[in-house]
């Protein structure tokens, strides 16, 4: 092990015997009493020194043996540190791709917080460019979310949409002006090659066989993308999605985060877990319980009939964008975002998020009731104490 303290943590000193790790609660670790050598000795772990090394540190500086074994045993129990070395086999390919490195470095950051063991963060990242993900819409929202993806080092993101790209459409972070006018699957395709954190053979960005790639159907016997993002261009598919579009999905157990903009409202969510968390067949089913003309409403909204101009503010379609990039990217990593069975609304002027659990409807043939995933509970956090010294 050639232990480094986390350099996305922030350091500071509360008092002369007692360092804190990072500044936010969710992040902060305090740790004391640290006297001088034991200070002193902390500063000399930045991956440059194998265990041989660090002991013989230790006496120099006094620390008694034993002790620097123990202290790195301790801040990496902590979360605190980094191993240059670890990580495995996916951990080191990622290691000698400089490009990518240099790309994610910031990503890598963030991960090492969420994976506190050692090379947890570059096992994720590794796990991410093996992921396969399609986003289905490349209105303001979907592209916005196809680019991210790829460019948070996601292996394989597939764009798919029909029609051709509308003077509306280009946002930042999404399909360019000059995009206008070409087929959005071809312009999505290119969008997600030139995102994607570094150039693989013959200089296009991008890799793998699948990268950026507009698809129609699956054909049968192909395997399953790991996640589905619905983010459609018509809002009214985001509000209340077509329970039909989706079968094929709890069919197979692929799940699906639905995000996009009506009226001025954002979307984000629900991310469905097939078979645990409500699916837009419950949904459909819960409001027609509580609203009987529902039914007639959305065969009228469905059909396009008095369909009014898009509403689609460019600041909230890039936030909804983000989010529900944010929430993809924490499911690919392994974690359960606040979306899975439930939605995030925000409207216009406000912007005030609220959350919106949803309940498996008992009719529902989808077999969610009863299930559920686990509860995860994101509250807050005080800075917490571990021993160094």
């Amino acid at each position: 092990m050639y232990p480094k303290v986390k350099p996305a943590l922030v350091r500071a000193w509360r008092d002369l015997q007692t360092v804190q790790f990072g500044v936010t609660p969710a992040q902060a670790v305090v740790l004391g009493p640290i006297d001088m050598a034991t200070g002193s000795f902390i500063e000399q772990l930045d991956g440059s020194l194998g265990p041989p090394a660090l002991r013989e540190r230790a006496r120099v500086l006094g620390l008694p043996e034993g002790r620097a074994d123990e202290l790195v045993a301790r801040l990496a129990k902590a979360g605190l540190l980094e191993d240059v070395t670890a990580g495995g086999a996916a951990a080191q390919s990622v290691r000698r791709r400089i490009e990518l490195m240099e790309r994610l470095r910031p990503d890598l950051g963030a991960l090492s917080l969420r994976r506190r063991e050692p090379g947890g963060a570059l096992r994720a990242l590794a796990a991410r460019r093996g992921a396969r993900v399609q986003v289905r819409g490349l209105g303001r929202v979907g592209a916005v979310i196809a680019s991210v993806l790829s460019g948070a080092g996601v292996g394989r993101v597939e764009v798919m949409d029909g029609g051709v790209v509308e003077p509306g459409d280009p946002v930042p972070g999404g399909m360019p002006p000059e995009a206008v006018g070409l087929r959005r699957a071809v312009a999505g395709a290119e969008l997600v090659r030139e995102s994607a954190p570094e150039r693989g053979p013959g200089g296009d960005r991008g890799r793998g066989p699948g990268a950026g790639r507009g698809r129609g159907p699956e054909p049968d016997g192909a395997a399953r993308p790991g996640l589905v993002v619905v983010a459609p261009r018509e809002g009214i598919e985001a509000h209340a999605p077509d329970p039909g579009r989706s079968a094929d999905w709890l069919a197979s157990g692929t799940p699906h985060l639905y995000a996009g903009v009506l009226e001025g409202t954002g979307i984000v969510g629900p991310l469905v877990l097939p078979g645990d968390t409500a699916c837009a067949g419950c949904m459909e089913r819960e409001r027609v319980d509580r609203d009987p003309a529902w039914p007639r409403l959305l065969t009228q909204w469905r059909s396009g009939r008095g369909r009014a101009g898009p509403a689609c503010d460019m600041g909230l379609a890039v936030a909804v964008a983000g989010l529900a990039a944010a929430h993809a990217l924490a499911f690919l990593d392994g974690e359960l975002p606040a979306s899975a069975g439930a939605r995030w609304e925000a409207a216009l002027p406000g912007l005030d998020w609220r959350r919106t659990v949803l309940v498996p409807h008992p009719d529902c043939p989808c077999g969610a009731v009863g299930g559920g995933p686990e509860e995860h509970s994101a509250g807050r956090r005080e800075p917490h104490d571990t021993m160094a010294g």
